[in-house]
């Protein structure tokens, strides 16, 4: 997903190679998921014969002010990306386009030519990013929501700016434990957190967002505010009174700096399907664990004596019925050694009446 420092990346290469040139063609895609508020065809009518005179950004939100308004905005999303044809833009994934790739990509959203032959194209994969046309894009959502920018501005309230990535490489910076609330800061870590803020992002940028630059660490990763977190737990500790609480035993464990696979974790969204994975998984486990309550376990005596029926006759049923209480106990198998779902529903059904006809059942009276 990309961060301040990929935007900011994006917006100080067309600072360098755009600035005071002309607008000579433009094609905006036909994706009103994409495109907000406004046609494909207005946009580009819009935009050409149009002069760049700077770029903007606000957290992760990027914008370029033309000679006249309105002006385009890009929200990136999960994927959005800034292409400028032979400019690396950053090292942030793939950031150069080479003579071999497809231009435009069947991805962009926004693609103009200047009128020295650069092009440049905002392309999103994912289709969660928002490109918008606006007179004023600093006065209207989401920019004029969101909080000082973390490289930019005093930090006096909520910052913007700051994702996954950042936010990890932050605490680890200031051996800040995920989990540790802010509550419980003391003045000397928050002045830390401050610190490492500004020489994670400022670092990011110097060297193009490239993650193969991460310090190398075994790293674990646990669930904090809902999202996969990466730390230290060797640097990054609970202190005070969160020290006693369990944190959970730990998903995953890889070297720090291996960008291939966490990169796509936390770039393709692959992220909430594990998670969903893991709660129906817990959802059926509790399932089994409630089936396995309700079913009466035999004895080994009784075990014993149905393994030996089930060689004897390959099914352990009487033809009078008479067996099935016992098969009640336990959920039939098939010759695989699978218990089948409808036969296990039916052992379950079954064990349940036994178990109330046994509670009902008046006792006999002694004989006097």
């Amino acid at each position: 997903m990309p961060e301040l420092p990929e935007v900011e990346a994006a917006r100080r290469a067309i600072e360098e190679h755009c600035i005071g040139k002309k607008i000579v063609k433009s094609i905006i895609a036909d994706d009103n998921k994409v495109i907000d508020g406004v046609s494909a065809s207005d946009f580009e009518a819009s935009v050409l014969g149009k002069t760049i005179l700077s770029a903007h950004r606000k957290g992760k939100n990027l914008w370029l002010r033309l000679d006249s308004p309105p002006f385009p905005s890009f929200q990136f999303g999960m994927t959005g990306a800034i292409y400028i044809k032979g400019v690396a833009v950053t090292q942030y994934k793939r950031s150069a386009v080479k003579d071999t790739d497809e231009w435009p990509s069947k991805y962009s959203k926004f693609f103009v030519e200047l009128d020295d032959g650069l092009e440049l194209s905002f392309t999103d994969k994912r289709r969660f990013a928002k490109v918008r046309l606006l007179n004023d894009p600093t006065s209207v959502p989401p920019i004029s929501e969101l909080g000082p920018d973390a490289l930019l501005e005093p930090m006096t309230s909520y910052i913007s700016g700051i994702g996954n990535w950042i936010a990890d490489e932050v605490l680890y910076q200031a051996k800040i434990h995920p989990l540790q609330t802010a509550a419980s800061l003391s003045k000397k870590s928050c002045a830390t957190l401050l610190k490492c803020i500004k020489e994670v992002i400022e670092k990011a940028l110097e060297v193009g967002a490239d993650s193969s630059q991460f310090p190398r660490k075994k790293i674990d990763f646990i669930t904090a505010g809902g999202r996969t977190t990466a730390y230290v737990p060797e640097l990054q500790k609970l202190n005070g009174v969160q020290a006693a609480k369990a944190v959970g035993k730990p998903r995953k464990q890889v070297p720090k700096g291996e960008d291939s696979k966490d990169d796509d974790k936390y770039n393709s969204g692959d992220e909430s399907e594990s998670d969903g994975e893991e709660i129906a998984e817990n959802v059926k486990s509790k399932k089994r664990q409630k089936l396995g309550g309700q079913v009466k376990q035999p004895s080994s005596r009784k075990r014993k004596s149905k393994e030996s029926d089930t060689e004897d006759d390959d099914g352990g049923n009487d033809d009078d019925g008479s067996g099935s209480d016992d098969n009640a106990e336990e959920a039939p198998k098939t010759k695989s050694g699978k218990v089948t779902k409808n036969k296990q529903a039916k052992a379950v059904t079954t064990s349940k009446e036994k178990v109330i006809s046994q509670k009902v059942k008046p006792s006999k009276k002694k004989a006097k």
